[in-house]
């Protein structure tokens, strides 16, 4: 698997999603910055970070969205590319549409900052099929503006066709069904506001996010 980060500035999460990359695919993970207007060919997977993009000004995503590297991208995902969107990478996937919805300020318009226990809803997908159906796991959350919202037409599409990758146990930031991560619908955009990265490796107290970085191996493998 060749797998690629996009940084934006304020992006912050850039080396740890690197470092995900690398451990499962002892491969150099490729950079591509924001201005770049082109994607390398041999990209298979394509990471988009964490982080407070242009300090998160008018919306969480927004002016990323804008960047030029994110025409690029909608036209990746259009063929076919795979994307794993993490917080504010998931912010800007719903901006550049490439993922229905938005995400809104936290019920408690707080920041959060704290592990969280999820649901897998979806296993059978490039990015989840480590996992057993109804799995529980734990990851970090981090984020301020993570309250996913979607209107009832958008709820039944993504129901559907099975594209809720992933759900809040206790509901932490009051998204709609309890939505923490969707899917597109081919299946291979995935867009999550928990830090799988950041339980990548038991020194980092947990394993639970590794097996999205390994399952995703497996498919180029």
């Amino acid at each position: 698997m060749k797998a690629a980060v996009i940084i934006f500035p304020g992006s912050n999460c850039d080396r740890d999603l690197t470092v995900a990359f690398k451990k499962v695919t002892g491969k150099k993970v490729s950079i591509i910055w924001h201005k770049d207007a082109i994607i390398p060919k041999d990209i298979d997977i394509i990471g988009i970070p964490g982080g407070f993009s242009y300090g998160d000004y008018l919306r969480s995503g927004a002016i990323a969205a804008k960047s030029p590297i994110c025409q690029a991208l909608m036209g990746f995902a259009n063929a076919g590319g795979y994307i794993l969107g993490i917080c504010n990478g998931f912010q800007i996937l719903t901006e550049t549409k490439i993922l229905p919805g938005t995400l809104m300020r936290n019920r408690e318009l707080k920041y959060i900052c704290r592990d969280t226990e999820l649901i897998i809803e979806n296993n059978n997908t490039a990015f989840t099929h480590g996992y057993q159906k109804k799995q529980r796991i734990t990851l970090p959350i981090a984020h301020h503006d993570g309250n996913y919202f979607a209107d009832d037409e958008t709820l039944n599409y993504l129901y559907d066709n099975n594209s809720v990758a992933l759900t809040y146990v206790n509901n932490p930031n009051g998204s709609v069904k309890n939505i923490a991560g969707i899917l597109s619908k081919n299946k291979r955009v995935l867009g999550m506001m928990p830090h799988p990265e950041r339980l990548n490796d038991s020194q980092l107290g947990g394993t639970d996010g590794a097996l999205i970085f390994g399952a995703l191996d497996t498919m180029f493998s």
